[in-house]
């Protein structure tokens, strides 16, 4: 998906690794990533595919892409609501894709968190 975008930020990685967290999300990336104009799609969330963790999954990889929240459905997007599912040790290291520079250092916590979900 890097390649197609010819993109390799902390935006399109963060994105990207998030939406291929679940067999759902990776399998409809294309309806909740628009390739050709390069932005997201936030009417993949009511797709009849979706469930409720990968609903979860796409919130956060479209607010890690622009901040972007569900009008009016803002407090789905908040950290109890997106962290209440088995994906959430996979969410961590989305947040560290998007923002390298606060967890400099720290990168044994999240091969720690890789190693528990295994």
């Amino acid at each position: 998906m890097l390649a197609e975008r010819k993109c390799n930020d902390g935006y399109h990685r963060a994105l990207f690794y998030t939406l291929g967290i679940s067999r759902e999300t990776r399998s409809h990336v294309r309806d909740l990533f628009d390739f050709s104009n390069g932005g997201i799609n936030p009417k993949g969330l009511s797709a009849p595919w979706q469930t409720g963790s990968s609903i979860r999954i796409c919130r956060l990889a479209f607010n890690l892409w622009n901040e972007w929240t569900e009008p009016g459905g803002e407090r789905y997007s908040t950290p109890n609501e997106l962290f209440d599912c088995r994906y959430a040790p996979f969410f961590f290291e989305a947040i560290h894709l998007r923002y390298p520079e606060y967890f400099r250092g720290q990168e044994r916590i999240f091969k720690r968190l890789s190693e528990q979900t295994r």
